[in-house]
């Protein structure tokens, strides 16, 4: 959850740690924090409560030094958000200090021992009795590797650490227990880099290690050494990044929700480079490591996520069972977790997530492989530990997402999906040939129709004029396009704050109908589909509550003007993807509404982009 970055080399350390975090506020901004160890060999704290541009701040008016330093932007879970609680955190004789990230399970027993033994603590966070376990062991002669290697075993939970040293003013040492987001080391020419994700560092560097569970490092100006937390050695792949370090900046738009959205035709592009051959007929996903024989032994898959992903799960649902023909259940990964689903060796289990270090999902989808399911990923983060987990995998080509409410990651995977089902359905023999080939043709429009959507930019920030100021809001869909109205209301009430609800239109005479009057807008997916008749009567239900309804139409429907009080155009889609073209209007909607309310939209409050706790 937590963003941590770490730099040695001949640059001004706390300059690149600075640039890194700002890359990771994302991932929590309740309090930030760098350390440095200064010309005079000791370690120098700034620390700020509140978003990075507080710390920024402090770090101009008390300005820090050095060539080697470690940084933080902390969501908060043991201790409020304030500036004792903020990392990075020092021992009590000043000779460590550490930023982490995840949970010590058993903190309380650890602070007290320590306690007991005289040890003063500066602040409520867990994260405190790992620096002060460190100092204990240094002062009875270890080294800070050794130190830290033997604090680890002390701690429950899953967690990640960065600690520096006066004593060892020439290093940093890195680890990482079970699945507290990750650390990627980047490899410089004479200085190396940590960082929790790739944006971070990759303007420095393209070359990547990531580090797996009670993995240690070692990383000095020179190069780094990597071995288990038993101290065998390991020797790790360093993986080069293709992503474009301009593609994490702003640029043009004033918030990274709306790059993101207006991203999208070039993120579909980048997802289907290379899996798909047009003229064949043929869809290629290699790392997916699909056999007849894998794929006909399986006779049931879960799909398993949390938030946004989920709600692409259930659109892979449709898109499966009906090109493939297998069937598909869709679960939470926090609740997987916990009710003894039924899983052996004839189960897929899919996960999908954008940074491919989600807890709960990491842990779900790890209690399937115990029980002998085979495991497949959709994961943006490259390298990232789903990604690593899994049997198979696709990269969703997304490109970095920075703002916390996802939307490129959204519709990439949701397409991930339906190249999986058109693969699935030519192996499990459900799809013909001409049938595989129209699938194949119909993909390629895919970007050009989004670009058609993002054509019509004005509309959305007129409707949002309208509607900025309603309390709730109900979406409506049905079929595919239900979970689009799950995460059209998931949208709006991540970044503005208004409450809003999805639900099956079907449903809404069973209860839903029930809050429809002139203070509550109903947006209605209603577009040209199998189902085109019962939304319209879903519509004049609405209407006939004193409802006020935006239908979100197909180009060239006139009629709807009829029935409907406003109308958002989409190009028409082949049914299969109208997902696809039919969630981005619902984006820049409830964008515009955020900038409209005065709302924090790429950071909004109490969310952080990877959640790595429970």
């Amino acid at each position: 959850m937590c963003g941590i970055v770490g730099y040695i080399g001949s640059r001004q350390a706390p300059h690149v740690v600075l640039h890194g975090l700002k890359r990771l506020e994302y991932r929590g901004y309740d309090s930030a924090g760098i350390a440095a160890l200064d010309d005079a060999g000791q370690i120098a704290i700034r620390r700020d409560v509140g978003k990075l541009s507080n710390l920024e701040t402090t770090l101009l008016n008390s300005p820090l030094s050095g060539q080697i330093s470690i940084g933080h932007t902390r969501w908060a879970t043991h201790g409020a958000p304030t500036q004792r609680n903020a990392h990075p955190h020092l021992s009590m004789n000043g000779r460590v200090v550490l930023v982490h990230n995840g949970i010590v399970e058993n903190f309380k027993e650890l602070r007290q021992e320590l306690s007991e033994e005289g040890v003063t603590f500066q602040s409520d966070t867990d994260t405190e009795v790992i620096v002060q376990l460190a100092e204990r062991y240094m002062a009875a002669g270890l080294s800070l590797e050794e130190a830290a290697r033997h604090t680890l075993q002390h701690l429950r939970g899953a967690n990640a650490v960065v600690m520096m040293s006066i004593d060892s003013p020439d290093r940093l040492v890195c680890a990482r227990i079970g699945n507290a987001g990750g650390i990627t080391l980047g490899v410089g020419d004479d200085e190396m880099f940590i960082a929790s994700d790739i944006p971070a560092i990759l303007e420095y560097t393209r070359r990547m290690i990531f580090l797996d569970s009670h993995q240690m490092a070692i990383i000095t100006r020179d190069g780094f050494e990597v071995m288990s937390l038993d101290g065998r050695p390991i020797a790790p792949e360093i993986q080069t990044i293709a992503w474009d370090p301009v593609s994490a900046v702003k640029g043009e738009f004033k918030h990274f929700m709306k790059k993101e959205i207006f991203d999208q035709p070039r993120a579909l592009i980048d997802t289907l480079g290379g899996r798909i051959d047009f003229e064949a007929g043929i869809v290629n996903l290699p790392e997916m490591n699909l056999t007849p024989e894998l794929v006909n032994k399986i006779d049931k898959l879960f799909i398993i996520a949390c938030g946004t992903s989920y709600y692409a799960g259930l659109v892979g649902k449709y898109l499966i069972e009906t090109l493939a023909r297998l069937p598909v259940e869709v679960e939470y990964a926090s609740e997987f977790r916990y009710y003894n689903p039924i899983v052996d060796e004839h189960t897929a289990v899919l996960s999908i997530t954008q940074s491919g270090e989600t807890a709960d999902t990491l842990a779900a989808a790890q209690q399937a492989r115990d029980n002998g399911a085979t495991l497949w990923a959709i994961v943006n983060a490259i390298g990232s530990q789903s990604m690593r987990l899994a049997d198979g995998s696709i990269a969703m080509q997304a490109g970095p997402e920075i703002c916390v409410a996802s939307t490129k990651a959204f519709t990439t995977s949701i397409v991930d999906l339906y190249l999986l089902a058109c693969a699935l359905g030519n192996l499990r023999g459900t799809l013909s040939a001409d049938r595989l080939q129209q699938l194949v043709s119909d993909v390629v429009h895919l970007p050009s129709l989004i670009g058609e959507v993002l054509e019509r930019d004005d509309e959305y920030q007129a409707l949002a004029d309208h509607f900025h100021k309603a309390q709730d809001f109900l979406f409506l869909g049905r079929g595919i396009n239900y979970p689009i109205a799950l995460e059209g209301a998931l949208k709006l009430k991540e970044i503005s704050y208004i409450h809003a609800e999805g639900y099956p239109a079907g449903e809404m005479k069973h209860g839903p109908i029930a809050l429809i009057d002139e203070a509550m807008p109903v947006l209605a997916i209603v577009t040209k589909d199998a189902l085109y008749d019962k939304m319209i009567s879903q519509v004049q239900q609405a209407k006939a509550r004193g409802g006020v309804v935006i239908a979100l139409a197909t180009e060239g429907d006139e009629l709807i003007h009829q029935e409907a009080d406003y109308v958002i155009y989409v190009p028409e889609a082949p049914p299969l993807l109208a997902p696809v073209v039919n969630v981005v209007p619902l984006q820049l909607l409830s964008y515009y509404i955020a900038v409209r309310r005065g709302a924090d939209v790429d950071q909004p409050r109490n969310l952080a982009k990877s959640v790595t706790v429970e």
